[in-house]
C-alpha cells in the first residue's frame, strides 16, 4: 500500500487527486481516514468541530452469534464549514447500508406520538387540508404520523427505504413506497400528478449525505402552492446543552436556522416560518414554500430566531471551536461516576437502546464492566446487544428482577416519560442517572 507521502511526492502526481483517491479507495479498506475535503453543501473547506474517536454504526445491533465477529468502527469526527457553517460528518457508510433494514420504530414512544398528533391537528387547520389534498412524508417510518392524517380522511403517501419498517406501515393501512427519495422518484410522482400539498420531512434532513440532490427533489415534488415542513435537532441546543451524543454516523449534517435558510434559498425555496420544539432535546420545525409562492407571509419568528442565533455567535466560526472541551469534561465526569459506584458494589443498568446512547457509551468507554444490561420496549431490539459495548438488551421487566441501584437513561430527551414508566424503582431506593448536559442523579 502506498502511503500518502509517497504518492504525493512521486513525480507527476497531483496532491488533490491523490487525496481523493486515498479517501475513496484505500481508506475504506484500511481504516485510515483523512480530513474530508469539502463541505457537502457549498464545497468550501472544513475544520474540526468535535472528534468522538472511532465508533460502530449507532443502530448496528448485534445478535449473540455475532459477538465474536469483527465489528467495523469508523471515525466519528464532526467538522464545520468555514464558509456556510454547516456542521457535518463524512459519509463512511452509504444510506442504503444503514437504512434498508432499520431498528428504529417511531411508534414506541408515547411522547413522540403525542407530538405528531398535535402537529397533525395544527397542519390540518393552518393549511386547510381536506380530502382533495395529499400529504406526503419522506422517511415515513412505520406510518406513525400519516395515520393521523388518514384518520382525518386526508389522502396520504409514505416514502420509506427501510423495508421492515415500511411493511409495518402498510400493515397499518398507510400506503408506502419502499424506496429512497431522489430526483428520479420525485419526477416520477410529479408526472403521475402526485405532488404534495403538504410535504413532511421529520428528522430526515440530517440523514441525507447528498444534501443538494435531496432538496432539489423536494422542490420537484412540491405543488406550486404547497408547503414543506421539516424538523431537525437544533444545532444551537446541541452546543448549548452539550448534546454531543446526538452526533452519530446516521446524522450527516447538523443545522442552525441561519445555515438552513441559506441552503433552501440556494434551491429557490423560502423559509417563511419556524417553530422551536422540545423534541429530541430541542428541535426546529421550519416551514418552506417556493420562492414564487407568496401565499404564506414570512413570520417574525424567522428574524427573531436568526437574531437569537447571531447573539449566541452562531454566525461566527470562532463560536464553534470550544465545544470539544465541554464534551471531554462530560466524558470524564460520567466515567468517573460510574467507576466509583461500581467500586462501591452498586448494580448499574441502563434504559433504552437509542442511537445517541451508543455514541455516548462508545465515546466514554463504558461497557459491560460498568453497565450490566439495558432495556427497551422495542421487541426488535430485545435479545440483541449494543454495538461496540456488547451490553445486552432486555425487556423492561428485567429491572424488577434485578433491582439495580442506578439506571442510566440513554434517551435523556424523554427522561420524564421513562421515569414515570419505571417509577417503581423508588420502592428499593433506585436512582436515575441523567448524562446530558451534565451528569445528574435523580430519584
Amino acid at each position: 500500500m502506498y502511503t500518502l507521502e509517497i504518492l504525493i511526492f512521486k513525480k507527476g502526481h497531483n496532491e488533490k487527486i491523490i487525496r481523493l483517491f486515498l479517501q475513496n479507495v484505500y481508506l475504506r479498506k484500511y481504516g485510515v481516514f483523512l480530513n474530508p475535503t469539502a463541505c457537502r453543501f457549498c464545497n468550501a473547506s472544513l475544520i474540526s468541530f468535535c472528534d468522538l474517536g472511532r465508533s460502530p454504526l449507532a443502530n448496528s445491533f448485534l445478535k449473540n452469534n455475532q459477538l465474536q465477529s469483527e465489528e467495523h468502527f469508523y471515525p466519528l469526527h464532526a467538522y464545520i464549514c468555514e464558509k456556510c457553517l454547516l456542521v457535518q460528518l463524512e459519509e463512511f457508510e452509504s444510506p442504503k447500508n444503514i437504512f434498508t433494514d432499520y431498528a428504529y420504530f417511531s411508534s414506541y414512544s408515547q411522547t413522540w406520538l403525542k407530538h405528531c398528533q398535535d402537529y397533525t391537528n395544527k397542519a390540518i387547520s393552518r393549511f386547510k387540508l381536506d380530502s382533495n389534498k395529499i400529504v406526503i412524508e419522506i422517511a415515513s417510518n412505520d406510518g406513525y404520523l400519516l395515520k393521523y392524517f388518514k384518520e382525518a380522511n386526508i389522502p396520504v403517501l409514505g416514502i420509506e427505504p427501510a423495508i421492515n419498517v415500511a411493511q409495518a406501515a402498510e400493515a397499518s393501512g398507510v400506503p408506502t413506497i419502499k424506496s429512497f427519495f431522489n430526483p428520479e422518484l420525485a419526477k416520477q410522482l410529479s408526472a403521475e400528478n402526485k405532488q404534495a400539498d403538504l410535504l413532511i420531512c421529520n428528522n430526515v434532513l440530517a440523514h441525507v449525505p447528498n444534501l443538494n440532490d435531496f432538496i432539489a427533489s423536494l422542490k420537484i415534488l412540491l405543488k406550486p402552492e404547497g408547503v414543506i415542513t421539516l424538523e431537525f435537532p437544533s444545532l444551537n441546543k446541541l452546543i448549548e446543552q452539550n448534546q454531543f451524543d446526538t452526533i452519530y454516523h446516521e446524522h450527516f449534517s447538523y443545522f442552525s436556522c441561519l445555515t438552513v435558510e441559506k441552503i433552501f434559498s440556494h434551491h429557490g425555496l423560502t423559509l417563511f416560518d419556524i417553530d422551536e420544539l422540545n423534541t429530541h432535546g430541542g428541535s426546529l420545525r421550519i416551514y418552506i414554500q417556493h420562492q414564487e409562492n407568496t401565499g404564506n407571509p414570512i413570520s417574525e419568528n424567522v428574524s427573531r430566531i436568526k437574531l437569537m442565533e447571531k447573539n449566541k455567535g452562531l454566525d461566527k466560526l470562532s463560536s464553534y471551536l470550544n465545544f470539544k472541551k465541554q464534551v471531554e469534561k462530560t466524558k470524564q465526569q460520567l466515567y468517573s461516576f460510574l467507576t466509583e459506584k461500581k467500586k462501591q458494589g452498586k448494580v448499574i443498568a441502563a434504559y433504552g437502546a437509542p442511537a445517541k446512547g451508543n455514541t455516548l457509551l462508545n465515546y466514554c468507554n463504558i461497557g459491560t464492566d460498568l453497565i450490566d444490561y439495558t432495556v427497551d420496549l422495542n421487541p426488535g431490539k430485545q435479545g440483541h446487544f449494543l454495538p461496540g459495548t456488547h451490553i445486552p438488551i432486555f425487556h423492561p421487566e428485567k429491572i424488577k428482577d434485578t433491582k439495580p441501584d442506578y439506571i442510566l437513561i440513554l434517551p435523556w430527551n424523554i427522561k420524564t416519560e421513562i421515569m414515570e414508566q419505571i417509577n417503581f424503582i423508588n420502592s428499593w431506593g433506585g436512582k436515575f442517572i441523567i448524562p446530558i448536559p451534565n451528569v445528574m442523579v435523580q430519584q
